[in-house]
């Protein structure tokens, strides 16, 4: 039987939200310390831990069907790589960032000037889009030195909270892209391949949804039942039981973690009761 091969990042907070995702998508990986290949002993699924930035490669050559790798690597060495699935951990944004000092406008501040970087190919295609001219100088490494030692007038580089930046005396100006983990595909993936990615993509959109939902039960006052209910974007329409006390409903539904506290607030106003919120381990619709 044929095994899926998906690749994921050897180390690091992607490593970690990645297995996360498998674990939570049902798959058992048994992997010892250091180990660069394992297997799911309850699924056709083989894991190999890569290093970030050959795993394009790795996709493009069809050495591994799939990979949990962040967007911002695929776009700056594999472009031409599908993305199937994003998913919603692992965010950052790759920015030009320059000294404390430095005044910066727009990126025709840089005209002429030095800026260093691991992704090049991204930071050249967004000065061609800006009809910009500057020297790149690729650094694999810890860029937020270079304008410190003379080495360069800015950088470019992946941002999460901005701390790395202040301790180095930058400044972030202009964001370039903002990425996440998502779920590439090969070109090269078998068609019998491709159906063992289907089940994880569908099992990964469960995770997904059911992270982004909270489910709610409530209390609802019969005469305030109709607009209760209009509030409520359920994933069809609430369930609505009647209680044991007269004149008054249950009300059972989904709702979006985005709006939870903006419903939950009109809620209240419009006399919903005993207002209960549970977390949604999964979510098939």
């Amino acid at each position: 039987m044929s095994k899926l091969k998906i690749a994921v990042q050897k180390s690091g907070r992607l490593n970690e939200d990645s297995m996360k995702l498998l674990k939570d998508i049902g798959i058992s990986i048994d992997n010892g310390k250091d180990q660069l290949k394992a297997s799911a002993n309850n699924f056709p699924l083989e894991v190999l831990y890569l290093r970030n930035g050959d795993i394009p490669q790795y996709l493009k050559d069809g050495v591994v069907d799939a990979a949990i790798i962040g967007q911002n690597v695929l776009i700056e060495k594999g472009n031409d790589i599908a993305i199937i699935e994003k998913l919603g951990f692992s965010k950052c944004r790759v920015s030009i960032a320059v000294p404390k000092t430095m005044r910066y406008n727009d990126i025709k501040d840089l005209e002429g000037k030095k800026i260093a970087t691991s992704y090049p190919n991204t930071v050249n295609q967004f000065l061609k889009s800006n009809k910009t001219n500057a020297e790149l100088h690729i650094i694999n490494g810890s860029v937020e030195i270079a304008p410190n030692i003379g080495l360069a007038d800015a950088i470019v580089d992946i941002v999460s909270s901005g701390s790395t930046l202040f301790k180095n005396n930058l400044k972030e100006e202009d964001v370039i892209l903002k990425s996440e983990a998502v779920l590439a595909v090969s070109p090269k993936i078998s068609i019998e391949t491709k159906l063992i990615l289907d089940k994880i993509q569908f099992r990964i959109q469960s995770v997904l949804k059911g992270r982004n939902s909270k489910y709610i039960l409530l209390n609802a006052p019969n005469d305030k039942l109709e607009t209760i209910l209009g509030m409520l974007p359920g994933m069809k329409s609430p369930t609505v039981l009647p209680l044991a006390e007269k004149g008054w409903s249950s009300v059972h539904t989904v709702i979006s973690k985005n709006q939870f506290w903006e419903i939950i607030d009109e809620l209240k106003l419009n006399g919903a009761q005993g207002i209960l919120v549970c977390p949604i381990e999964k979510m098939v619709i």
